[in-house]
C-alpha cells in the first residue's frame, strides 16, 4: 500500500515537469512583434554572452499550417544554435482555417522586419540572417526565400522536409486536407490547383536568391524527399546555390530522428557558420 501511494505521488509531482515551459538563460519570452487586427503576435528571443552582433536565425515552427506555436516540433534546434553563438528568434504565426494565406507567410515578413529594426537590442548583424523552418514553417521561410525583397530579404534559408509544391502533395493524397483551410476552399478544381500552384515556393524559383540548405528524412511519408530533390534542381538550373542533407531512416519530425545517430545539427551550423560569415 504506501508502495502504491508513493508511486502514485512520485507520477503526480512529475507532471507538471514534463509541462514546464521552456526556459534557458539569455532567452526572453513572449515578445510581441506584430499586431494583425486583434491577434497579438509573439516571439521568444535567444542572445548570446558578448558584445556582438551575431549571426542570427529565425525559426519558423510546422503543423500543417493549422496547429502548433512558437515551442513546437522545432525545439530541438534551441539548444544547438544557442551553444553555437547565434542570436535566434521563434516565432508565432496566424493559423488556418481561422487565418487564410496570407496571413501566416505576411507574419513571417512582419517578423523579419522586427527583427531588423530591432537588431541593435538583440546583438543582430541584419546582413546574417537565416530563417529555418520545418514542415509548413519549411514551407513558409522557402517562400519568404525567395520572394522577399528589400527589407525582407535574408542572408540564407534552411527548410527541413518542406512542401515546395503543394499541387503535387494534394495528388498524391488527393485530397486538400489543412490546405483547405488554408486557401479557403474544399473543392478540387481549376481555380484551386491555380491557387496551389501560386502559393509554391517551387514556382518563384528565379536566379539571385539566398543560398538554401535543405535537411529531409529520406522515410518521409508526409513529405516525401522528391519534394527537396526537384527544388534543388530548379534552383540550381536558376544559378542559386542549394543543397541537400539527406537524414538516413529520417521520418517526418525532427523530433523522431534522436534515436538515429545523424549530425544533421551539427551540419547545419557548419552550414550557417561558413554561409553567414
Amino acid at each position: 500500500m504506501k508502495s502504491a501511494l508513493l508511486l502514485a505521488l512520485l507520477l503526480t509531482t512529475a507532471l507538471p515537469a514534463a509541462d514546464k515551459p521552456f526556459s534557458m538563460p539569455g532567452l526572453k519570452q513572449d515578445i510581441e512583434f506584430a499586431k494583425a487586427g486583434d491577434v497579438s503576435l509573439t516571439l521568444d528571443a535567444f542572445t548570446p554572452e558578448g558584445e556582438g552582433p551575431f549571426s542570427t536565425c529565425i525559426l519558423v515552427h510546422g503543423g500543417g499550417f493549422t496547429k502548433g506555436d512558437k515551442h513546437s516540433f522545432i525545439k530541438p534546434l534551441f539548444e544547438p544554435l544557442s551553444k553555437a553563438g547565434f542570436t535566434w528568434f521563434t516565432i508565432n504565426y496566424r493559423l488556418a482555417p481561422q487565418h487564410a494565406w496570407p496571413a501566416c507567410a505576411d507574419d513571417v515578413a512582419s517578423a523579419i522586419k522586427w527583427v531588423k529594426a530591432h537588431a541593435a537590442e538583440y546583438k543582430v548583424n541584419v546582413n546574417r540572417i537565416a530563417l529555418i523552418g520545418e514542415s509548413a514553417g519549411g514551407h513558409l521561410v522557402s517562400w519568404a526565400g525567395v520572394t522577399g525583397e528589400g527589407e525582407t530579404r535574408v542572408a540564407a534559408v534552411v527548410p527541413f522536409y518542406a512542401p515546395h509544391d503543394l499541387a503535387v502533395q494534394v495528388k498524391r493524397r488527393n485530397a486538400l486536407g489543412g490546405l483547405g483551410g488554408l486557401i479557403g476552399t474544399e473543392e478540387l478544381n481549376d481555380a484551386t490547383w491555380q491557387k496551389l500552384a501560386d502559393i509554391s515556393p517551387m514556382n518563384h524559383i528565379h536566379p539571385g536568391l539566398p543560398p538554401f540548405l535543405q535537411i529531409h528524412g529520406d522515410k518521409d511519408e508526409t513529405v516525401p524527399i522528391s519534394q527537396s530533390v526537384n527544388f534543388e534542381a530548379k534552383m540550381k538550373a536558376a544559378g542559386n546555390t542549394c543543397e541537400t542533407i539527406t537524414v538516413a531512416g529520417g521520418i517526418h519530425g525532427m523530433g523522431g530522428w534522436e534515436k538515429l545517430g545523424s549530425d544533421y545539427q551539427a551540419q547545419m551550423i557548419a552550414w550557417l557558420r561558413k554561409t553567414l560569415k
